[in-house]
């Protein structure tokens, strides 16, 4: 909201406060300013003229030669080449001397031989924002209103003496939206009275009764609570005072004519967003607040046909829609230059319906916001009074007597009840009754003593955020200066902070992958419905989760899977000639059953990986190794040792959908029941799709998280170091091709029992002389014993133990 300090003086005394210094008590007070926008640029020596003759320029086509009185005594000969200037205007001229933005010094000069004694000045020059001017003012010299006196600082006349509050709101201060609002805050800062406009008293109205002429009615009460009207007649559109447009201006908002003019004016003034129709092109003169039925369409006053949906809130004539409400009339009862009569509207519509309007249309608008959060219910009827009023004094219209209107009337205020003591236990402060009633005061919130040390606090219906007695006592520290408020120490138990498990484990993720050289990325969670179907392992038999305003076609699902986005990048490093890439992410998937939602979708954790390229760089002793699928299961197994997990994991050779069909697998985790759960899938990327995206070999993992959450072992165990010789025993075996090494040694473990302390396999052989359809896999075991040295007896019993269960349950032979 931009607050015009010589605005806001008219309701509250800014006198021996600077604009910087107001600033800066309204900040300390709780609402930042942004910024402090002087509206002069750096002019002077600039004034009102008249043009009193134009001739064309002997020499120049375009040029023309302007005598203007510019009150200096004598009259000027100024050259001036704009298309609109002409004799009988009164406009910005910069004498000898001046200076304008940018530093530009004007001086006599001779133009084409005739000599030039000053500038005739365009909004632009002056250093005005042209846009928020009308649009016959935008191009050209500025035109200046007839009664403009000459001579007379054009800074006075435009008001750029003025200076502007950027005020920063949160949401919960929409009460700030508003002059008003704004005069009742600095008034309560700085201690002073706020002087309020009387819209009643201003207002004559002739005999002759609005609701003969008018009629409202509310047929969707839960939507707008209260509506009301006025009915106007004769008024003469034209350009609004100069004084009003200078403060419109200075608020960021154009003028168009006297009739909106005011209407945004008075929602300036009151936070009261207000919209005039031309009651002639409203079918019998009623109005019914409605919601829009289906297939209905509005065009609206940008030109833009609307199609309407059934929650929206209309404003009819009981025929056709006139209007959005709160966000935006209609084009086909908009005021024109030839509107005679109108129907001056000030409602209260309810902000969540307002709100999802202007989402869905994309149409936000100054109206729009207020209503959004929530607008005065006591300043519908003050608002529209204080705009009649106006038209009638700046349109000639007549207003006719009476409100038309539905709904609820009636404002009430909100008493609430604050122990003093428990204001001072809050603040650590030792305020007086007569203190806090003095500070309620300036807030001009009504506060009476009901029993020893309890207030009841009446709240004006302007201040929609106070709802509860911490609100007072908020409002209490923020007048009384948080700077004065004394610093105590915290009393009463603390807890100490710490992760959950699931965060702990998402960190020691991070920590482990980007330690060993990996990179973490962040991508879209939108993506293309092809990308969405292409690794559906985890999520089989689902349905992605549409949107129902995508931004682009690109971006019109939920993603399922979090390789396709990781693919993307692979490709766009690629494109950039950097082959060698480790990326994880850990991040959400989304899917449903159902193609038309009507329950929650479902959302996943989990951990997405990619590698592809060399292993390490290239040396001059030794050439790079292209990475495989062993250095992917090797960084997963890394993860799940160091979550306890080694034990508990299976790798199970597969076929998932997206992957090579020989060189991938599915992993799976041993729950505490013993069943095997699938937890996420790994291996090469089908080659089809690597020569589709123009990549070389590329292997990729996903892991689902929840089950790691589930089963993750963070305690750390200590053991003494081994004090007893170990005894290592290898074994070669030959066994059919399809048989998994893990399998192997899943069944030496239990073969061994407690003796064993390692196993691993450190050969893979294949060939001719072992038979078709045969390979042979050397294993090594490690037998120790932590109390005791084993004797040869008991590791030849234990390993021909191991050697007996091979051989029975995979017909192994061993290799001699």
């Amino acid at each position: 909201m931009k607050v015009s300090t010589e605005w806001l003086s008219d309701y509250v005394s800014l006198e021996n406060v600077t604009a910087e210094e107001l600033a800066e008590q309204i900040t300390r007070a709780g609402i930042e300013i942004d910024e402090v926008e002087h509206r002069n640029h750096g002019i002077s020596k600039v004034v009102v003229g008249y043009v009193k003759s134009k001739e064309k320029h002997p020499d120049a086509d375009k040029l023309n030669v302007c005598i203007v009185d510019a009150g200096q005594g004598e009259d000027l000969q100024i050259v001036c080449g704009a298309k609109n200037v002409d004799a009988g205007q009164k406009v910005p001229v910069a004498l000898v001397g001046a200076l304008l933005p940018g530093g530009l010094e004007i001086k006599k000069a001779k133009l084409r031989g005739v000599a030039s004694q000053g500038m005739i000045c365009s909004a632009k020059e002056l250093g005005m924002n042209d846009k928020l001017l009308p649009k016959e003012q935008q191009e050209g010299i500025l035109v200046l209103e007839e009664n403009a006196q000459i001579g007379t600082p054009i800074t006075s006349v435009l008001g750029l003496d003025d200076k502007v509050l950027d005020f920063d709101l949160t949401p919960n201060r929409s009460d700030c939206l508003s002059m008003r609002g704004a005069a009742y805050e600095v008034a309560a800062i700085l201690g002073r009275d706020v002087k309020l406009p009387d819209p009643e008293r201003e207002l004559v109205e002739v005999a002759d009764a609005a609701s003969s002429h008018i009629s409202v009615k509310i047929s969707s009460p839960e939507h707008c609570s209260h509506y009301t009207a006025r009915y106007i007649t004769g008024v003469k559109i034209a350009p609004s005072p100069q004084w009003m447009q200078n403060r419109l201006m200075a608020a960021g908002v154009r003028p168009i004519n006297n009739i909106v003019d005011i209407t945004n004016y008075v929602m300036l003034e009151y936070g009261q967003p207000l919209h005039a129709f031309d009651a002639d092109h409203l079918t019998g003169g009623a109005v019914d607040v409605r919601l829009a039925r289906e297939g209905e369409t509005l065009v609206t006053l940008d030109g833009q046909e609307r199609k309407l949906e059934p929650h929206m809130l209309l404003i009819t004539d009981g025929v056709k829609p006139v209007g959005l409400a709160g966000v935006m009339g209609g084009l086909d009862s908009e005021v024109t230059d030839s509107t005679v009569n109108i129907l001056l509207e000030s409602a209260k519509f309810d902000g969540g319906t307002i709100r999802k309007t202007s989402r869905q249309l994309g149409l936000r608008s100054e109206a729009s916001q207020r209503f959004e959060k929530e607008v005065d219910p006591g300043a519908v009827i003050p608002a529209l009074n204080r705009a009649a009023s106006l038209i009638a004094r700046y349109c000639a219209g007549t207003v006719h007597k009476g409100i038309v209107e539905a709904g609820a009337a009636q404002a009430e205020e909100k008493v609430i009840v604050l122990s003093f003591d428990k204001l001072n236990r809050f603040l650590g402060t030792e305020l007086s009754m007569l203190e806090v009633k003095t500070i309620f005061g300036r807030l001009h919130f009504h506060a009476a003593d009901t029993a020893q040390g309890i207030l009841e606090v009446q709240v004006p219906t302007r201040r929609g955020d106070i709802t509860k007695d911490v609100d007072l006592i908020e409002e209490i520290a923020r007048l009384y200066g948080y700077d004065n408020i004394p610093t105590t120490a915290i009393e009463g138990p603390t807890t100490p902070g710490g992760y959950t498990k699931p965060q702990a484990i998402r960190r020691e993720i991070r920590r482990l992958f980007t330690h060993g050289g990996w990179q973490e990325v962040i991508s879209y969670s939108f993506t293309h419905p092809e990308l969405a179907a292409l690794f559906p392992a985890l999520t089989e038999g689902s349905v992605p989760v549409k949107l129902s305003m995508p931004m682009s076609e690109e971006r019109s699902v939920l993603r399922t899977s979090i390789l396709p986005q990781l693919l993307d990048i692979a490709v766009h490093n690629a494109n950039r000639k950097q082959y060698d890439l480790a990326l994880f992410e850990v991040g959400n998937v989304f899917f449903s059953q159902e193609e038309t939602l009507t329950v929650q979708p479902k959302e996943l954790n989990v951990l997405s990986l990619l590698l592809c390229g060399s292993r390490g760089q290239k040396q001059w002793n030794h050439a790079p190794e292209k990475v495989d699928f062993f250095d992917l299961k090797g960084a997963l197994e890394t993860l799940f040792g160091d979550l306890g997990l080694e034990g508990a994991i299976r790798y199970v050779a597969n076929q998932p959908a997206g992957y090579h069909p020989g060189r991938s697998a599915s992993v799976y985790l041993i729950n505490g029941g013993g069943e095997q759960v699938l937890i996420g899938t790994l291996g090469q990327v089908h080659p089809e799709l690597q020569q589709e995206r123009g990549l070389g070999d590329v292997y990729v993992a996903e892991i689902l998280l929840q089950p790691l959450y589930d089963h993750a072992d963070f305690d750390i165990r200590y053991q003494e170091l081994p004090r007893f010789p170990a005894s290592e025993r290898d074994i070669a075996v030959v066994v059919d091709s399809a048989v998994e090494a893990g399998s192997l040694l899943e069944t030496i473990r239990e073969a061994a029992g407690e003796l064993l302390q390692n196993v691993q396999v450190f050969d893979v052989f294949t060939g001719s002389k072992l038979g078709e359809g045969k390979k042979s896999v050397a294993i090594s075991l490690v037998y120790r014993h932590n109390e005791r040295t084993l004797t040869d007896e008991e590791v030849t019993a234990a390993h021909a133990g191991v050697v007996s269960a091979l051989e029975q349950k995979f017909q192994a032979e061993l290799r001699k």
